[in-house]
């Protein structure tokens, strides 16, 4: 048998792969010039740093986390999402004891057994950038922004941005109160039942069209905020407008994670069918005290890397990618000039020149097909007579034009010519 990838994964191949990895630096470039710094957390964490922080009435808690015991019985689980990970090493490392507020910024695997579909993969990349230790609406507005500028610097024109707020522990009981009566009087199946009392904000997260169908009267936070709530959101929105950020009031915006409070957004996108949101996050003030920590006001969100690819595709973003992966490509014929091609490859690279050669002894016609397939500019071609004269022939790929150069100058006349 032949082994394939496992349902809802897939692989990123050449020269695709590329666009995708140039699609994540693109997408991380504006944080980094805010003063970001890049934190790493591990792939797996400790089951309950997700079940406490992320929410065990959520749908990623109670029925889609990678969850295993190690050798020794410890439960772990794959991270599904980054944000608990990278507040539990601001705790363990004492980041929070310095500078605030602590700016980090992430790239990589996220897993969630999810119904694999297009858009939505049971490992997924995310980027990601948090705001640790500061309760200022205009970090959330800066967050927000530094998000629409990784997209749009894309190109991608088809963004929508939605915003909200969830308001806070001084204003939420009593909204929540009211949503709760509100849902009680609903035809809901069990589970649905159970979580209204856990957390009635996921109920209106719920994308089934026989929930939403009946949610059209519920009450919005929005018109229960405290006035504390009602100033910062519209300070977020002011400092938003005076960027120049385009967005929508939502009064139904939730987000799928237990742990978010005031401002909360999401980025969506009409090129990829139901699974439209490509990013977004919000504020998250008692994440800290949830695991353990003191409190620690603060703000993130995460971007779908593989979802902004697909987006940027469904513009016609994407253009078919020539195999362009180095600039010199060497063709030499016989033992004696292979050898001499070896050491030349080798300090062309050196030299800040990427290059390849023929392996495998083919003869010049397979060779040279080679060098075509390479997307090289420039093709060095050394024979065993060029080798007694000190010299390789130069070819230019895209004009056929062919010269003479000797072997001690080639490597120069190639910097010159590729930069």
């Amino acid at each position: 048998m032949s082994f394939q990838a496992p349902k809802g994964t897939f692989d990123w191949l050449p020269p695709r792969s590329e666009q995708v990895l140039a699609v994540r630096e693109a997408l991380v470039a504006p944080v980094r010039r805010a003063g970001y710094g890049y934190i790493e957390t591990p792939v797996f964490e400790d089951t309950q740093l997700f079940a406490r922080g992320v929410g065990e009435s959520t749908d990623i808690v109670s029925k889609e986390m990678y969850t295993f015991p190690d050798k020794a019985g410890r439960s772990l689980t794959l991270r599904p999402e980054g944000t608990a990970s990278v507040v539990r090493a601001v705790l363990q490392h004492n980041l929070h004891n310095g500078q605030l507020p602590v700016k980090l910024w992430y790239s990589g695997s996220q897993f969630r057994y999810e119904r694999a579909q297009k858009g939505r993969y049971r490992h997924f990349w995310q980027v990601g950038a948090e705001a640790l230790g500061s309760e200022d609406p205009a970090i959330d507005a800066e967050l927000i922004v530094l998000a629409a500028q990784g997209f749009a610097s894309l190109g991608l024109r088809e963004v929508r941005l939605l915003v909200n707020s969830l308001g806070d522990q001084t204003c939420r009981p009593a909204y929540r109160a009211a949503l709760q009566e509100f849902l009680r009087g609903l035809d809901l199946d069990e589970d649905t039942r159970a979580r209204i009392e856990i957390n009635p904000l996921r109920v209106l997260d719920d994308k089934r069209p026989e929930v939403q169908a009946q949610l059209g009267g519920a009450p919005l936070v929005v018109d229960h905020l405290c006035a504390a709530c009602k100033s910062y959101h519209e300070e977020v929105r002011a400092l938003l407008t005076a960027a120049g950020v385009a967005f929508e009031d939502d009064p139904r915006l939730v987000r799928g994670l237990d742990y978010y409070t005031r401002t909360t957004f999401e980025f969506l996108h009409g090129g990829l069918g139901s699974q439209s949101a490509i990013g977004g996050g919000g504020r998250y003030d008692g994440l800290s005290e949830m695991l353990g920590g003191p409190p620690l006001p603060s703000v993130g969100w995460a971007l779908g890397v593989d979802r902004t690819f697909l987006a940027m595709e469904a513009e016609g973003l994407i253009a078919e990618a020539a195999p362009g992966r180095v600039q010199v490509y060497g063709v030499a014929l016989g033992d004696d000039a292979r050898r001499r091609m070896f050491l030349l490859v080798h300090e062309l690279r050196q030299a800040g020149v990427s290059a390849d050669m023929a392996f495998g002894g083919k003869g010049l016609k397979g060779a040279m097909k080679g060098a075509d397939r390479s997307g090289a500019r420039f093709a060095l071609i050394l024979g065993e007579r060029d080798l007694a004269a000190k010299a390789v022939q130069l070819k230019d790929l895209t004009t056929a034009e062919q010269t003479e150069v000797p072997l001690a100058q080639v490597v120069d006349v190639l910097k010159g010519k590729v930069q």
